[in-house]
């Protein structure tokens, strides 16, 4: 049985959803999403000929920093705390739903991690920011590294987290951690929700491991919108993404590169060879830190992106 997508829905869209059998059912969700939108007045930007639903912390006057969200993960699993605890270093922090995740549109057909690249620039553009700090994790590791790539000058500074370079050097995950994409999607909330946290305890960081915030965010994010089809389109383009490796060489850009140690998904080596890649990288290796980014490890990892901030702070 496929896992219908609920995204947006109030206690009343839930108990009238539409049947996973119906076809038309995603365009229906998405034009109701939209209403609900601009009745609420939720924060939208047009881009790339899409839409990204997106949220803005401290003064726009500041610095901008873009957070920018992984494989299948919404704008809420950069937890406010630690978006508040950059504000508080004096920066625009801004955070969004990837294309095919969250409140951002749903599209069709395949696409690339230069097009993710590309939505996230019309989303700069349309908040005004010239230049921002560039920060992603994972799959939005590639993206902030694409985006340093193919408009440098949008880029004052990039921090890759957990992430690779992309091609045929990429270290695989571990069995376990491998594991966690095979096997029948789950029917039910409830399976969904405790899918999850399987997942998280598989490659989620052993020294920092809360399982009251794991159950939180997990429950959290299928309320808010679970759309299973949109993470195997980003896994395709996961997949199909070529070799970084000699576009990075050729950066100018200050950059750090954070991993966690333990790592099972994306393992350690992998950020070491992105380190290795981009000119004078920084690189921040977080004991017990596994493939999330859990409250025990923010202020390392904000003082890492506020380091690599100043020094290109220091080169203007």
């Amino acid at each position: 049985m496929r896992l219908a997508a609920t995204c947006g829905e109030d206690e009343d869209d839930k108990r009238n959803r539409y049947p996973s059998h119906d076809v038309h059912a995603p365009t229906r969700q998405l034009d109701a999403l939209r209403l609900l939108a601009d009745h609420r007045g939720m924060p939208v930007a047009p881009s790339n000929g899409i839409e990204i639903f997106y949220d803005t912390f401290g003064a726009s006057s500041d610095p901008a920093v873009v957070l920018i969200r992984g494989l299948g993960s919404q704008m809420i699993s950069w937890r406010e705390p630690f978006c508040e605890m950059l504000a508080e270093r004096g920066f625009f922090v801004v955070r969004f739903d990837n294309r095919d995740v969250g409140l951002s549109s749903k599209t069709e057909g395949p696409y690339s991690i230069a097009d993710m690249a590309a939505d996230i620039v019309g989303l700069m553009d349309h908040l005004g920011i010239d230049a921002a700090h560039i920060v992603g994790m994972s799959m939005g590791g590639m993206i902030a590294q694409q985006i340093a790539i193919s408009y440098p000058d949008r880029a004052l500074s990039l921090t890759s987290i957990m992430s690779t370079i992309s091609g045929a050097d990429v270290v695989p995950p571990t069995a376990a951690a491998a594991a966690i994409f095979v096997g029948p999607a789950p029917s039910t909330r409830d399976e969904a929700i405790a899918k999850a946290m399987v997942d998280r305890r598989v490659i989620g960081s052993p020294a920092f491991f809360d399982e009251d915030e794991a159950l939180e965010l997990a429950t959290l994010s299928y309320d808010r919108c679970n759309y299973p089809e949109g993470r195997l389109r980003q896994m395709a383009a996961i997949q199909s993404a070529p070799a970084r490796s000699d576009a990075l060489a050729r950066l100018s850009v200050p950059a750090v590169v954070i991993h966690g140690a333990q790592d099972p998904l994306v393992p350690i080596e992998n950020g070491r060879r992105t380190a290795a890649a981009i000119p004078g990288a920084d690189l921040v290796e977080i004991d017990g830190m596994g493939h999330d980014i859990p409250p025990g490890v923010w202020e390392r990892v904000v003082d890492a992106i506020a380091s690599v901030a100043s020094r290109a702070t220091s080169r203007l």
